[in-house]
């Protein structure tokens, strides 16, 4: 016989095992300072700015819910599965299936008994700290003062506990059902429940366990049936949110029984933890299950269909109400002022004379076209840009409030050029944009261009004649992702293109303090990590008090600082206080308002001037502009003012982040100049108005008088009319005051549709120039409310009057003569003269090449008339007999803007800046051509490559000067 040794197996080599745990510990450390890297850089970003307690509340309630949750999951399971494990019989008689099984599974026991625990622990760790803030929220909540008509419980509790309450049952249902779940498998696996011979038998052990179990799940399953209660305030039905007849009457009533019922049953499983009886439970699950079929769903279909259809006005009137009264309240709009308007629609003459103010103040300076105007006259470099549309705002000159068209002239790096878009230059040189360019909006040039008001590099204007100004952006919406500034002998960074003595450039270094210090090698190191640039790590141009700029949108920064906030899609500069500062607009939201209805924001904010909206939570019942933010455009400090302190939202966030909100009264009184109604708060209030603007409901029922806002005319791709800012005088006012208003037309769809107007809403939008004031007026919502008896064209129709007419037609086909195409601007209505009149822009540019939208016409339309004139005086004076009795802002036909020479002074070069910047150009082609010969034959290659940056820039701007 011969035998065959088994080989024995080979042992591990010392040397590759010491290897491999040497690189298990690296890649732990690499990844864990990666980690770090990134969260000491954000605490760096916060503490820069003040802000560090916003980032330790996170962390900490993040900690605290992960590991809350953690141990909320995972201790239960733990215990579960050592119970299951420890009563399990010594002596059963298992099946060779189960031996099997638990030859698998016993060497893994102990890793299973630890590991699944941790396991689910993990996920409801992570599940939970997600719902941090639904947490302390109900912490921090604050009573609002108002009931619920249904239950009379505070609207707070709907606000701040129902949300809560909602979360914790559903945690601790999974928390219970993971505990059933294992406690069967273990007692499965080790004979404490057999299965066979078509019998179940289940030890006395485990029989008490599952019972407790399964009765806490009940109980917990009770609690939320009870909830679900006040949760038919907030849930969507048919035609309003709330309540309706049948939920009062059966649902309601049905959720009572069935909570009571789920107790009992809960009971039954506890006597039978007990004694030992599985029938009764069982019994009570099953007839649980009927009477949710029979009082959930059966009994409120039968109410309805036999007693609420044929009485649906009557029974549900009552509901309706409630529906109508909550969501005035909850979306700010029941201090509407309605107006009735019976609107005269014949022209006569002198007819204006009492709305002189208001006409003379109609903006015919279109935002959403002008842009590339604004773009060629002030731009004076390629890598400057402007947004597009600009911005509406207003400013006071010589007492008399002027609205404006305005714009920061921001950075655009990508059209700098491969050659000249080196890290050096992208980061160190170009770090700003500089100024603010500022149109009149009620006036126009001669050759139809904008009247500025501020421009110019360096600027010039009245808005800066008469105080210290910072003209340098830092920090704006096309900011570079980031730039490294501050310190050092030299200036190195681009201020504007344009020296004195002769230079080509004039050159600074940032000197506020806005960033986190990247001087110290282990500051490189870290932001090396964050932006993945090696760059920043061995660059010599940095030193130790450079400043690291980034997160440098205005929204970004704001949502960073009050992550709580839903923000205003429309920030927007101004020059106040000699500082150019953004405003934002922040809102808080919520979906559980009770008895109020759902609007989707992304519908409601959606229009021709914002067509995808950014929005985080879409479907909201409470909205409130609870905080106006401030960003410096300079150093970037975020502002933050409790604008409406009585928002109960607002209340809980300031108890979660104290002392992050300035009070009202810290607001200057030039801030406040330029505060304004918000535009997305009037799009969803808008939005809401077309159904509930009617307060009975009767009308509401019978959606007699629904209304809509109208698509845009001049886009005519189904897009919504965007509101317009204007300084007018609404019925009832005493004086024109700056105002946002919208229209309305019939709610019909179809062919059946018709343009006329019905409503027109109006805003008081000023808030006034009182330090720590609000103006009286502002926020008034007033509502014309346009008689049936006239017949006023709405946009829709009024577009297509200014489209067929012949005389129009005509002239409008000769504007396009030759390479030029006509753009018609906003169409504006305005309520002057006892009716309706609609202002629109005309403009003219090149078909291709250079595109130079210049303001040729105006279009003008009251009632059935027309008239299209060279100037709004023009067309408003034809419209109204030849004298309309009210003068316009462009009666007088301005002159071309003075220009900026190169000194910054005025000076007069028709009024385009088109020869100045010309020469400027040239000159400064001229000293990047002797810089880069100067720096190749010294071998200084980075002085060389700016300078061919500086000559290609110098070029792109001679070329598209050319072309005008």
């Amino acid at each position: 016989m011969t035998t065959t040794s088994v080989p024995n197996q080979a042992t591990p080599s010392p040397f590759r095992r010491a290897a491999a745990i040497t690189l298990a510990v690296i890649a732990v450390i690499v990844v864990g300072f990666f980690v770090f890297a990134s969260l000491y850089a954000d605490w760096l970003w916060f503490d820069q700015l003040g802000f560090s307690t916003v980032l330790w509340t996170q962390w900490t309630a993040r900690v605290i819910m992960f590991a809350t949750g953690f141990l909320a999951m995972a201790i239960p399971v733990f215990v579960a599965i050592q119970l299951a494990y420890r009563l399990r019989p010594v002596y059963a008689r298992l099946s060779s299936q189960l031996d099997h099984y638990q030859e698998v599974v016993e060497p893994l026991r102990r890793l299973a008994m630890w590991g699944i625990p941790v396991f689910f622990g993990f996920f409801a760790g992570f599940a939970s700290s997600a719902q941090w803030e639904t947490v302390w929220l109900w912490l921090n909540r604050v009573d609002t003062g108002q009931v619920d008509p249904q239950f009379q419980m505070d609207t707070g509790f709907y606000l701040f506990s129902v949300p809560f309450f909602s979360t914790l049952l559903g945690f601790a249902s999974a928390v219970l059902l993971v505990c059933l779940g294992v406690s069967a498998l273990v007692a499965y696996l080790y004979g404490s429940v057999r299965i066979g011979q078509r019998e179940l038998r289940i030890s006395k052990a485990a029989r008490i366990q599952l019972a407790v179990i399964a009765g806490i799940y009940l109980v917990v399953q009770a609690a939320s049936l009870w909830l679900d209660r006040y949760k038919t305030l907030t849930q969507t039905g048919d035609r309003i949110t709330g309540a309706s007849y049948v939920d009062v009457y059966a649902v309601i009533p049905g959720l009572t029984i069935l909570a009571i019922a789920a107790t009992i049953v809960a009971l039954l499983f506890f006597v039978t933890a007990v004694i030992g009886r599985w029938r009764f439970p069982l019994i009570g699950v099953g007839l649980l299950i009927v009477s949710a079929l029979v009082v959930g769903v059966a009994y409120p279909w039968l109410l309805f269909n036999v007693s609420v259809r044929p009485n649906q006005e009557t029974l549900e009137s009552p509901f309706y109400q409630r529906n109508i009264d909550a969501t005035q309240q909850a979306y700010g709009i029941d201090g509407l002022e309605k107006i009735d308007f019976k609107a005269v629609t014949d022209a006569e003459s002198g007819q204006l004379r009492a709305d002189a103010e208001t006409t003379a103040s109609i903006r015919i300076m279109d935002p959403a076209i002008i842009s590339p105007t604004v773009r060629q006259l002030e731009q004076y470099r390629s890598y400057y840009q402007f947004t597009d549309p600009l911005d509406v705002d207003r400013y006071q000159l010589d007492g008399q409030s002027q609205d404006a068209v305005v714009s920061v002239r921001e950075l655009n790096l990508q059209q700098l050029g491969a050659a000249a878009s080196s890290w050096y230059a992208t980061t160190l040189v170009y770090t700003h944009g500089y100024g603010i360019v500022a149109a009149k909006g009620n006036d126009r040039t001669t050759d139809g261009n904008p009247v500025f008001l501020e421009r110019g590099i360096p600027t010039a204007g009245a808005l800066t004649d008469e105080t210290e100004y910072e003209p340098r952006v830092y920090f704006g919406e096309s900011s570079p992702t980031y730039s490294i500034v501050g310190g050092g002998d030299a200036d190195i960074e681009l201020d504007y293109p344009r020296g004195t003595d002769g230079a080509a450039q004039t050159k600074t270094t940032f000197a506020g303090d806005g960033g986190p210090e990247v001087g110290s090698l282990f500051h490189r190191l870290i932001y090396s990590l964050k932006f993945q640039s090696t760059d920043i790590l061995f660059s010599d141009a940095i030193n130790q008090d450079s400043q690291i700029l980034y997160d440098r949108d205005p929204i970004t920064r704001v949502q960073k600082v009050a992550p709580y906030l839903e923000l205003d899609n429309d920030p927007y500069p101004s020059v106040v206080d000699g500082r150019i500062v953004w405003i934002v607009d922040g809102y808080t939201l919520s979906a559980n308002y009770p008895y109020s209805s759902i609007v989707s924001l992304s519908d409601a904010l959606s229009d021709t001037t914002n067509v995808t909206p950014r929005v985080a939570l879409d479907d909201v019942n409470y909205i409130r502009n609870s905080v106006k933010a401030t960003v410096d455009a300079y150093d970037g400090t975020v502002t933050l003012y409790a604008w409406d302190e009585t928002d109960p939202l607002l209340q809980a966030w300031q108890k979660v982040y104290p002392s992050t909100l300035k009070s009202i009264s810290d607001m200057s009184g030039d801030l406040m100049s330029h505060v304004r109604y918000p535009t997305d708060l009037f799009k969803v209030q808008r939005a809401m108005l077309g159904t509930y603007h009617v307060d009975d409901a009767a009308s509401f029922f019978r959606r007699d008088n629904a209304w809509k806002t109208p698509n845009d005319p001049v886009q005519d791709d189904g897009t919504l009319q965007p509101p317009y800012y204007l300084t007018m005088q609404m019925p009832g006012q005493d004086a024109p005051t700056f105002s946002m208003f919208t229209s309305f037309i019939p709610a019909s769809e179809g062919d059946g549709a018709r343009n006329v107007l019905m409503g027109y809403l109006a805003v008081d939008s000023n808030a006034g120039d009182e330090a720590g004031v609000k103006a009286e007026g502002y926020g008034k919502l007033r509502m014309l409310e346009i008689s049936a008896d006239v017949s006023v064209p709405g946009p829709g129709q009024v577009q297509n009057t200014f489209n067929s007419d012949q005389a129009i037609s005509s002239q409008i086909n000769l504007l396009k003569q030759g390479q030029s195409e006509v753009l018609n601007g906003n169409l504006l209505t305005l309520p002057v003269g006892g009716g309706l009149l609609y202002v629109q822009p005309v403009f003219v540019q090149a078909s291709s090449g250079t595109k130079l939208p210049t303001l040729r016409k105006i279009l003008v339309a009251f009632g059935d008339e027309v008239a299209f004139e060279d100037t709004l005086q023009e067309a408003l004076d034809a419209l109204f007999g030849g004298d309309s009795g009210a003068n316009t802002g462009d009666g007088g036909t301005s002159t071309p803007s003075p220009s900026p020479t190169e000194s910054g002074e005025g000076g007069t070069d028709g009024g385009t800046g088109i020869d100045v910047a010309f020469q400027a150009a040239l000159q400064d082609a001229k000293q990047a051509m002797l810089d880069r010969q100067a720096a190749m034959e010294a071998g200084d290659w980075t002085a060389y490559g700016e300078a061919d940056a500086r000559l290609t820039a110098a070029l792109d701007t001679l070329l598209s000067l050319s072309g005008q």
